[in-house]
């Protein structure tokens, strides 16, 4: 788990799902289990696959936030995601799962 969230920093798309499942290490199951093998197949399948950074342009930066209230099916937390861009190309990224417990 401790590589895929590494990998996590090199690509976002997988964020989210091992963010999920990184909230069972210290109970895994077959099902986590399965869910961590469709992830190592999909590194597989998109090896040669990267980020896309574009150049030129204006000097711009944009940032997006989002909050999903009590998103979190298993303790119902609040999810909170930011992401920024600067000139079109993702520089920063964070998805956290709030301490709060939302009711």
């Amino acid at each position: 788990m401790g590589k895929l969230i590494y990998l996590v920093h090199l690509s976002p798309d997988l964020a989210y799902v091992v963010s999920v499942v990184s909230q069972f290490m210290n109970g895994l199951r077959v099902r986590h289990l399965q869910v961590v093998d469709h992830i190592l197949q999909y590194l597989q399948d998109t090896l040669g696959r990267g980020i896309l950074i574009k150049l030129g342009g204006r000097l711009t930066m944009e940032a997006y936030i989002d909050v999903d209230h009590a998103g979190s099916v298993t303790d119902r937390r609040s999810i909170s995601i930011y992401c920024a861009f600067l000139c079109g190309n993702l520089v920063a990224w964070r998805i956290k799962k709030q301490s709060v417990l939302a009711r």
